[in-house]
């Protein structure tokens, strides 16, 4: 999926433009999901959840890439047979 670039800095028309690039690209997840056998609402109120979770974990940390994972922290998240990750 791609999504287009902002057009311009000013705050409401960028706002609007990524408003209408947002629409566009969950139409077609909506779309696909519908295909899928998910009802249009069930998904719908799915992705306002999940996007409720994604503006509060922005909110706690807007950079988490920046974050120190340090290895006695990463020891502790281990799984398996001494994988970082299953």
């Amino acid at each position: 999926m791609t999504f287009p670039p902002p057009k311009t800095e000013a705050v409401v028309p960028r706002f609007e433009e990524a408003t209408i690039a947002a629409r566009d690209a969950l139409e077609g997840l909506i779309a696909a999901a519908n295909e899928a056998g998910w009802a249009t609402e069930e998904i719908t109120a799915a992705i306002l959840k999940a996007a409720q979770f994604l503006s509060d974990a922005n909110k706690k940390d807007p950079d988490p890439a920046e974050d120190n994972v340090s290895s006695d922290t990463a020891r502790q998240e281990q799984i398996g047979h001494g994988e970082l990750y299953d």
